[in-house]
């Protein structure tokens, strides 16, 4: 009952989109200071890898995530450095206008948790509950946006290559 009120209700639609729109100033401000204000993530993860998230025993909870960040993520930095600012920036873009709004907060939530994984608590617990909901509404947290228009033009047109590809 709930999840049709969200994936289909046209309040629920309004509701949605105030939630996409403080999601989206997020992310795009988040982004676009680190774009022009320089950003480098060599301190935030090597600080990840010395003081990795730790459970009430002292071990560490995400030791296979620790592990990707010293073995994949800082010998790789510059593409981090690259990735995170525009990432956030085009996650902002994309709920802030409505458009691919579920694959925007989809990449949101993917950057939340690993922020998360990482140790950082701050305002992610509450950004992954929010981006859950926009997420399961789906198309209705994009229609009061260009979803309503561009999800039934990408519709179209990958319905056309289906046809042509099974022709």
């Amino acid at each position: 009952m709930f999840n049709h009120f969200l994936r289909e209700n046209k309040i629920s639609a309004a509701i949605l989109t105030i939630i996409r729109l403080y999601l989206g100033y997020a992310w795009f401000t988040a982004g676009f200071h680190k774009i022009t204000g320089g950003f480098d993530a060599s301190g935030f993860l090597k600080g990840a890898i010395a003081n990795p998230v730790k459970g009430p025993d002292g071990n560490m909870v995400y030791s296979w995530y620790a592990h990707f960040l010293e073995s994949f993520a800082l010998p790789n930095i510059d593409v981090f450095n690259f990735i995170v600012p525009w990432g956030e920036t085009l996650i902002g873009l994309g709920l802030m206008l409505g458009c691919l709004t579920t694959a925007a907060m989809f990449f949101g939530l993917v950057m939340n948790f690993s922020f998360f994984l990482a140790g950082t608590v701050s305002h992610n617990p509450t950004d992954i509950f929010l981006g859950f909901i926009i997420l399961t509404a789906g198309y209705n947290a994009g229609r009061i946006g260009l979803d309503r228009w561009v999800v039934p033009f990408i519709s179209k047109k990958v319905g056309k290559n289906k046809a042509k590809a099974t022709a």
